[in-house]
């Protein structure tokens, strides 16, 4: 009878530490995507401010060794992300396969166009205060008639990123407060059905940190297992959206797959040795009384 009442005992204390992986694992899953998205939509940022594009018209005068002359000197600039010299001749060829006619044969054989050069920009210095100065630096080459770019365009995509940061990080705050909840009450379901283990273990004088040692170890293991399922879960997801659009290389690099990676595993350990001391230590204060009334 004792026998069969240990083995039952097991397989319960089992099926808790199963449960409680499953839905820490869950909850971290939630909480590596937001981890995920956030790093991913950090890395999107960088990339459309780094393709919005900087012209610099020059004038008709300028030779192309000269043009190649400002190039060598424009690249050197910490600002500078690509630079790209248009002759007269590309943006003629350009013109006339665009309007399927030659433009030079309105202007008497002349070729209306300039040759430019265009420039991104890296996205630090992709915003329109820094433009400013950008621009009046470039002015001061010779033969530059003017400097172009799309103001409006680029003040909506830095409107719109800082809404999209604003709320991941709004997001974020919310789902470590839900995960720590529910992870909490995970733990101190696990650790409620050892309440009177807890007090047998105080009343022969065993000290708090004695108590709480192996319940911390537990959670550690659970927080380690939940989080490579969690892992394991994202992984896949990423992997099907790489399937499914290959490009997606351009925003997720080894570097953020990392960084999820450890911050999920950082959190399931943080979170469930929290939750286990905070749970073990309400069943320390309690009287024996108390056991029996929740």
């Amino acid at each position: 009878m004792k026998k069969r009442h240990t083995k039952s005992t097991r397989r319960s204390g089992r099926l808790q530490t199963v449960t409680l992986c499953i839905s820490t694992a869950l909850v971290l899953i939630l909480l590596g995507l937001v981890v995920f998205f956030t790093l991913t939509g950090r890395n999107l940022s960088a990339y459309v401010k780094e393709n919005l594009q900087v012209t610099m018209m020059l004038e008709q005068d300028m030779t192309d060794n000269e043009a190649q002359t400002i190039m060598r000197s424009i690249a050197q600039r910490p600002y500078i992300k690509t630079i790209h010299f248009i002759s007269k001749e590309s943006a003629l060829k350009d013109a006339a396969k665009q309007m399927g006619a030659d433009p030079s044969t309105f202007t008497d054989g002349v070729n209306p166009f300039s040759s430019s050069i265009e420039l991104t920009l890296t996205s630090d210095y992709a915003n329109n205060d820094s433009l400013v100065w950008i621009s009046k630096e470039l002015k001061k080459y010779p033969k530059v008639s003017d400097i172009s770019y799309q103001k409006d365009l680029i003040e909506a995509v830095n409107r719109n990123l800082t809404k999209i940061g604003m709320a991941m990080l709004v997001l974020a705050i919310l789902l470590t407060f839900v995960s720590f909840s529910l992870i909490n009450n995970t733990v101190r379901l696990g650790i409620y059905a050892r309440r009177f283990s807890i007090h047998t273990m105080k009343l022969v004088g065993a000290s708090w940190g004695f108590i709480r040692r192996p319940f911390v170890w537990s959670a550690v293991g659970v927080g380690v297992i939940a989080a490579l399922l969690a892992c394991v879960v994202l992984g896949c997801g990423i992997y099907a959206l790489y399937q499914y659009e290959p490009e997606i290389v351009t925003l997720v690099t080894w570097r953020e797959m990392l960084i999820t990676g450890l911050s999920v595993l950082l959190c399931g350990i943080v979170i469930t040795v929290i939750c286990a001391n905070i749970s073990v230590n309400r069943f320390l204060r309690m009287k024996a009384g108390d056991l029996y009334k929740i």
